[in-house]
């Protein structure tokens, strides 16, 4: 087993995505059965693979000149279809440690064994952080069952990121496939964020329909950030733009949520965007190596 320690030069990238995600192991497994991944395709009418591996990811972004923090979601419990290995994807990306930044993914629903895998990924296997999904994994953040958890990982001093907001997964589908929006609301992460400070929060995506949510938090409180993945720019809520380009400009990062969304279309939009110059290395790589311990 060859433990992750990263390589990125920061200077020689152009830019460092935050959310990526592994769907494929290379053996025919996937991340989610193929009517999700379907699903989710459909509503963010990509044009690229939907399954790719972590190799794969890695030759992308080093030909685009960029790294990426890759990973997967752990839904054992709550889709019933088996999560691809977070050990895996760290191992991969250990090869690949110019340009790949591996988080992992427990289910938080597997309790004490959940938290035990996830000091072994970061202690042994040498993950920067961790991903989860609240709707799809069918938890609140804010239930104190999970507070154990948010203690470990705080403890191992690496960050924890949590979609909010609107979901691509079960989109279209009758009920959605039983998954809840509401677990993404961001608010349910404030009671985490407040009662973990030394924990990074960072609330993925534009938190539609509580956007307003997400910026007062990442406002409120030191611990707390926000990616920009899953909406082109170019549909961004205008407060949100607002404060990226001012208030918020150190706590905001890029992410595209390939392969749903592509690095450099998002890259393309954000160019058109009214922030100034000055404000935005800090978005597209700045924030995020200083809070990855990059350099």
């Amino acid at each position: 087993m060859t433990r992750y320690e990263p390589a990125i030069n920061v200077d020689a990238i152009q830019a460092l995505d935050v959310h990526v995600h592994v769907e494929s192991d290379g053996h025919g497994h996937l991340s989610l059965d193929q009517e999700l991944l379907d699903a989710s395709a459909a509503y963010f009418k990509g044009g690229e693979s939907r399954t790719p591996t972590v190799d794969e990811l890695a030759d992308r972004y080093r030909s685009s000149g960029m790294a990426a923090v890759v990973f997967t979601v752990d839904a054992t419990t709550a889709t019933g279809h088996p999560a691809l290995s977070s050990e895996l994807i760290a191992e991969t990306a250990a090869r690949h440690n110019d340009v790949l930044i591996p988080f992992g993914s427990v289910d938080p629903h597997q309790g004490q064994v959940a938290i035990d895998r996830a000091r072994a990924l970061v202690e042994d296997h040498g993950v920067r952080g961790f991903k989860f999904h609240p709707s799809l994994q069918a938890f609140s953040p804010d239930d104190a069952a999970f507070r154990p958890l948010w203690a470990a990982i705080e403890a191992l001093g690496v960050s924890a990121l949590f979609h909010t907001g609107q979901n691509g997964i079960g989109a279209g589908l009758p009920g959605g496939r039983g998954i809840k929006l509401r677990y993404s609301n961001p608010l349910l992460l404030d009671d985490v964020a407040a009662d973990f400070p030394r924990l990074t929060v960072i609330l993925a995506h534009p938190s539609v329909p509580w956007q307003a949510e997400a910026i007062s938090m990442a406002t409120h409180k030191a611990n707390v950030y926000i990616d920009l993945s899953g909406w082109r720019p170019k549909y961004f809520p205008p407060e949100l733009v607002r404060a990226a380009g001012g208030q918020l400009r150190h706590k905001v990062m890029f992410g595209s949520d390939y392969p749903l969304i592509t690095p450099e279309r998002w890259m393309a939009d954000f160019d058109e965007l009214a922030i100034d110059a000055a404000h935005r290395p800090a978005i597209v790589k700045g924030t995020a190596a200083r809070i990855l311990g990059l350099g």
